[in-house]
């Protein structure tokens, strides 16, 4: 499992797809996209697109909510938010073969998520971000360390906890492995400076 993730920002369909790309031609190996003001139409333009595309690259594309959409444009996998449906209904809809991904703020969600047998954690947010509307309490590094802590001494199984929601230095990103995350799910900072996914990719090694 690739350690960076790009999800995918813009307003407009022209807007998402360039994104993405510039990602794409930067090195990112792990698409997720997420348009959520999107009419049904045009999101599933821009997932059909741009799973071609990320085919082209090599790269794995996964769409945030909409298992249905996933399943229709045969992409990778599914991102799951707290209050989307459950990972047992997608992977019935999706089959065994996919990548079910869910959303985590604390350690009861990762435990949740832990027992619904999903594939990674997206766990955040790591600080501020204006990329989600409603915003969970910020967990830092200090929140991390914690909860990654309570999962090992619970003796839970290992999953790959992805940190997510306003990462927008290379130090966090350096912390957040040193204490035990898996790898990092970007938005904001790759939509700014596509270039540095290649500094990335390289702390992630």
């Amino acid at each position: 499992m690739e350690k960076l993730q790009y999800i995918s920002q813009g307003q407009t369909l022209t807007e998402q797809k360039n994104n993405i790309l510039k990602a794409l031609d930067a090195g990112a190996k792990w698409i997720q996209i997420r348009w959520k003001d999107a009419d049904e139409k045009s999101r599933y333009m821009l997932a059909e697109q741009i799973k071609q595309t990320c085919s082209e690259f090599g790269a794995s594309c996964i769409i945030n909510d909409h298992p249905s959409l996933a399943a229709a444009v045969d992409a990778d996998g599914v991102h799951l938010g707290l209050d989307d449906c459950s990972v047992t209904a997608a992977r019935d809809i999706l089959g065994a073969g996919k990548i079910i991904g869910g959303t985590a703020n604390s350690f009861a969600d990762v435990k949740q998520r832990i027992s619904e047998h999903c594939d990674y954690i997206g766990l955040g947010p790591f600080n501020y971000t204006t990329t989600k509307q409603k915003l969970s309490p910020l967990l830092g590094i200090a929140g991390y360390e914690n909860i990654i802590q309570q999962v090992r001494l619970a003796g839970l199984p290992p999953i790959p906890i992805f940190a997510i929601g306003g990462i927008s230095q290379l130090e966090d990103i350096q912390q957040l492995l040193e204490i035990g995350v898996y790898g990092v799910a970007l938005s904001g900072i790759v939509t700014k400076t596509p270039n540095i996914v290649s500094s990335i990719n390289k702390i992630l090694l």
